[in-house]
């Protein structure tokens, strides 16, 4: 199982933080030094925001990845349990994109190639849970109201043990429910 941040909309207030602050540790500068002119504002996460909710929706970084199977241009790899795109390799064919199943993936014309008729090649861009920057993930670190976490293997077992109990509890006689230590 592989690491991902999870959002929480009953905590997500909207704010964007995550954003900033994804695009800020991918940039390798601080805010206040990135030219507001010099540079394309791409976070690698996407913010739903509604009347009722607001969450930010991310890669979940697959077992098995749909994006990567589909990649023609083997630019989608695992490396260390995160799912990476090289998008040197990326030819922009958006089969990723339609082949995601939480709609993480997107096309950002990032300005370091053209195609052949001048214009910015588009390529994948997705969350890559701040692979080799320190401090893990930066939207989890910079979250005002701590909506996001990263979960790990630990975490699933925990939360999977839980769920089983609570199944076998709601289903045992009534004698056995009131018994604390029955199972």
């Amino acid at each position: 199982m592989n690491s991902f941040v999870q959002g929480d909309p009953l905590l997500c207030i909207g704010c964007r933080t995550c954003a900033i602050a994804c695009v800020v540790a991918h940039e390798g500068k601080r805010v206040f030094e990135i030219d507001p002119d010099g540079y394309d504002f791409h976070p690698r996460l996407s913010m739903v925001k509604t009347w009722l909710v607001s969450v930010p929706v991310q890669c979940k970084h697959c077992e098995n990845p749909a994006c990567l199977a589909v990649c023609r241009s083997e630019a989608i790899s695992q490396v260390e349990g995160k799912v990476l795109v090289d998008q040197a390799k990326c030819i922009g064919c958006k089969s990723c994109v339609e082949a995601c199943p939480f709609g993480a993936v997107r096309m950002v014309a990032l300005g370091f190639a053209t195609n052949p008729d001048g214009s910015p090649r588009a390529v994948a861009h997705k969350c890559d849970l701040c692979h080799g920057l320190p401090g893990g993930p930066a939207c989890q670190r910079v979250c005002p109201t701590e909506a996001l976490r990263l979960v790990e293997r630990e975490d699933l077992d925990a939360i999977v043990k839980n769920k089983r109990q609570a199944t076998l509890v709601a289903a045992a006689s009534p004698e056995l429910r009131d018994r604390p230590n029955a199972f």
